[in-house]
């Protein structure tokens, strides 16, 4: 065999066994060093390549794509793949399947001055589940067995039962051009609905199975005896819904994370889901009052900072986390226990829950949440003019059922978990939560949109958007739909809530950091729909139009950093009058 056949038989073989083992989506950028893979890959009817200029963008780009099937990313050598590892301790971190492959000079050409070439060497570190430094190529039987084992090894390490990014390093001499493999045939395309099911979330929520009992000394036993059980559900708590519907039927309040899932399903769960906790236990009698049992806490750990101080304030109380992917999320050591040897066992267990407790316990967490509401909605509604808490209730309230909520780092995301209300419009809520960085959001909004079967509808500020404007290319080339709400608010509107804000004569400097960019001109330069709203009337206008729009719109609310603190500080206040008076159960 010639060398290009040698070369054509060790990556087909490779990307023939990724196909057979389901992977379907691969994101690549321009490289040489890189060009067997990316030409495998070409070559490979089953896979569908989404081709990048910027790998921060592309890596990304495909954390949002990723689903239960690793994406594929691959890059050429050097600083190609240093730009993958934010997004690649994103997907470490939060839980998305990734399979990261970085071309590399061989071994005779390291560390002597090659152009191109650093250490890839487990370039990424703890960040990556599984690192291998993959052989030269060779056609021999036995190392085409081994680079298909890799393949498939690699797929099911990236994926369940704790998702994440697996590394592989390719290193390849010259010449580049593989010739010679037939690629498998096409499979079956997959339906829509095998599309949905690697999201792993329900298309729609079913009833669990019928009842048993629950063992003496279990955490089901546990809750049947507490008198006021609490449930917590942070974020990606909806793998769990069957487990809290059956907990729910013995009358347990149930605060929703705003990235749960969870709030948006009432119909499924009553009157019990709480969303309104991030506002209502910043008053401190009430929160005190309030207090359980037992707390069980679904997912991974709570946005809300005043939720994560009640735990904290209740922290003698009996808790027990259950989390979704495996780890111990438990920052702040509060839990009694975090079962994840046997989870499926536990919540097949907490299952059989049902007793006839007074409602007394719910029904105190139910007015705290009606009164808070109705604080809310009485300084919101009387005023016309456009702001961050408004941006988030009027695009609850314009939103379609099935679309999918991308929230964006620092205050989107904050300002949806307190004023996003529940209801029984079932909805979808997305982030990058997993170190919570502002760069990528844009490319990983679009990645979820290029697999969604709703529309996406990304919260985004002004410092985020910046770091990540290349990410809009992706629509323009891929054809993809969504809409881009931009709150712009001329910096950093997280610090002015941070006690940095008490240093004058540093903050803006330091911290606020205005840039004073008009971001119509980068809509125009990426070819994306872009309006600039100045009332609540036009946004809500402006959203409507953009879901029945082909394209990407971006909608952008300017808003001022002071004057949003003080309509935060305002609600808060407004709420705790509102609650005080029924601050006991």
């Amino acid at each position: 065999m010639s060398e290009t056949q040698v070369l054509g038989a060790y990556v087909g073989t490779f990307v023939d066994e990724l196909a057979d083992a389901g992977v379907r989506d691969v994101c690549l950028c321009p490289g040489s060093r890189s060009t067997p893979l990316a030409l495998a890959f070409a070559r490979q009817p089953r896979i569908k390549l989404w081709t990048h200029l910027d790998e921060r963008s592309c890596a990304y780009f495909a954390l949002g794509l990723a689903s239960e099937q690793p994406t594929v990313i691959l890059c050429s050598s050097g600083t190609a793949a240093l730009n993958f590892a934010p997004a690649v301790a994103e997907a470490f971190h939060a839980h998305r399947p990734l399979l990261v492959l970085t071309a590399d000079r061989p071994q005779e050409l390291r560390d002597l001055g090659a152009n191109q070439t650093i250490d890839q060497v487990r370039l990424y570190g703890g960040t990556a589940k599984w690192f291998v430094e993959m052989p030269l190529p060779e056609a021999s039987e036995q190392m085409l067995r081994y680079v298909a084992m890799i393949a498939r090894r690699s797929v099911q390490t990236a994926g369940a039962p704790s998702p994440g990014p697996v590394h592989l390093n390719f290193p390849f001499r010259e010449p580049l051009i593989p010739s010679g493999h037939q690629p498998r045939p096409k499979a079956e395309a997959r339906s829509v609905e095998e599309r949905a099911s690697e999201a792993q979330r329900p298309a729609k929520l079913e009833e669990p199975a019928p009842i048993g009992a629950a063992p003496p000394g279990s955490i089901a036993d546990q809750f049947l005896n507490a008198e006021r059980p609490l449930i917590v559900c942070g974020p990606r708590s909806y793998a769990n819904y069957r487990a809290v519907k059956r907990l729910a039927g013995a009358g347990v309040p149930i605060l929703a994370d705003g990235l749960s899932d969870l709030r948006t399903c009432g119909s499924f769960f009553g009157r019990q889901i709480i969303g309104s906790y991030d506002n209502f236990l910043r008053e401190g009698r009430l929160a005190e009052s309030l207090r359980p049992d037992l707390i069980l806490r679904f997912g991974e750990p709570p946005t809300s900072k005043p939720l994560a101080t009640y735990l904290y304030r209740h922290r003698d109380v009996s808790q027990v986390v259950l989390p979704t992917f495996g780890g111990w999320p438990d920052p702040d050591l509060t839990a009694a226990s975090v079962e994840r040897d046997d989870t499926h066992a536990i919540w097949d267990s907490l299952s059989c829950c049902v007793s006839d407790r007074p409602d007394r316990w719910l029904a105190a967490w139910q007015r705290a949440e009606a009164a808070s509401l109705k604080a809310i909605r009485d300084i919101t509604e009387s005023d016309e003019a456009l702001s961050e808490p408004s941006a988030i209730l009027d695009l609850a309230a314009a939103i379609p059922e099935g679309h999918t909520v991308f929230a964006g780092n620092s205050m989107p995301v904050r300002d949806i978990d307190s004023f996003w209300p529940a209801s029984e419009k079932l909805l979808f809520f997305e982030a990058n939560r997993g170190v919570s960085g502002i760069d990528g959001v844009v490319s990983t909004a679009l990645g979820a949109a290029a697999k969604a079967l709703g529309q996406i509808v990304l919260v985004i500020g002004d410092l985020s958007f910046y770091h990540d404007m290349n990410g809009l290319l992706a629509a323009k080339r891929f054809g993809l739909k969504a809409t881009l709400v931009l709150i712009n608010n001329d910096g950093g509107g997280i610090f002015s809530f941070l006690p940095q804000r008490e240093d004058a004569e540093h903050f803006e400097t330091l911290w606020g950091t205005p840039h004073g960019l008009d971001f119509a001109h980068v809509a125009g330069l990426y070819g994306v729909g872009f309006q600039r709203v100045t009332t609540r009337a036009e946004y809500v206008a402006a959203l409507k139009a953009s879901f029945h729009a082909d394209g990407v719109a971006v909608i952008e609310i300017k808003t001022d950093r002071e004057e949003n603190l003080a309509l935060h500080q305002r609600i808060w206040r407004a709420v705790a009058d509102a609650v005080t008076p029924a601050a006991a159960p």
